[in-house]
């Protein structure tokens, strides 16, 4: 599994970071970014789909490796 954040659509709310700091983080402004490149350790993967769920913007994309 991996993650991505559009940053088109992402406004800085701050859901990503808070629910799953392990795989988020802000930058400068405030939006969020993928840590790491964006893999998901198999124990975060309930964190990734939890943030991408309560993302307003709908701007985390979680993409599973047997879609890829």
């Amino acid at each position: 599994m991996k993650v991505q954040i559009d940053p088109g659509r992402c406004h800085g709310h701050g859901r990503c970071y808070d629910l799953a700091p392990g795989l988020f983080g802000e930058d400068d402004e405030g939006y969020g970014t993928v840590l790491g490149g964006g893999p998901v350790p198999p124990e975060q993967e309930e964190g990734a789909r939890l943030a991408s769920s309560n993302c307003p913007e709908r701007a985390i994309e979680v993409l599973d490796g047997a879609l890829r």
